[in-house]
């Protein structure tokens, strides 16, 4: 009984010294945090359309030349030609304006991949790109200053009918490592 008395008092005695060293015991508090996550014609970073090849409907950029773009030229055409490779510069833009009311220069880095070989892309212009022409772009975009993208439709060996392709873009705060 002793022995159990001893050893309660050196549990208690424990207890005490750990917890009469602390400074630090007990905290609560309450903190919120939120994010806003916009419609795709409502974001900061921007694609634009420069082409009527090129159009953004519904927060998606949609690249047709088909006979069923309703905003092509009306040339007759149905489309591109076999066994012929197409340029087309400035087909949309990506511009950057975050922070638009604050004097730094916050660049953004970014990522564009076709998802195809015979669909290749490049910023700024043809013959002095800026990055490309290739099927996987990365490239810096400074605020208040748009870069054009081009893209290459290479149809050699290619037979008649349509063809379909994604197109990804990634944006990340910061300049590319390249």
């Amino acid at each position: 009984m002793n022995k159990l008395f001893g050893l309660a008092i050196l549990m208690i005695g424990m207890l005490l010294a750990v917890g009469a060293g602390a400074n630090f015991r007990y905290y609560e508090a309450d903190r919120s945090a939120s994010f806003h996550v916009a419609a795709d014609d409502n974001e900061l970073i921007d694609l634009t359309a420069l082409q009527p090849y090129a159009t953004y409907d519904a927060g998606k950029l949609y690249i047709d030349i088909s006979e069923y773009n309703l905003n092509r030229p009306d040339d007759g055409g149905l489309g591109m030609s076999p066994n012929t490779t197409y340029v087309f510069e400035e087909m949309f833009e990506v511009s950057n304006d975050l922070w638009e009311n604050n004097q730094t220069n916050y660049p953004i880095c970014v990522t564009i991949k076709t998802q195809h070989d015979d669909v290749l892309i490049f910023a700024g212009p043809y013959d002095s790109p800026i990055a490309g022409p290739s099927n996987n772009l990365q490239f810096t975009v400074d605020h208040g200053n748009p870069v054009p993208i081009g893209m290459i439709f290479d149809n050699t060996n290619s037979s008649l009918g349509t063809y379909q392709f994604q197109m990804s873009v990634e944006a990340v705060a910061g300049s590319c490592n390249t």
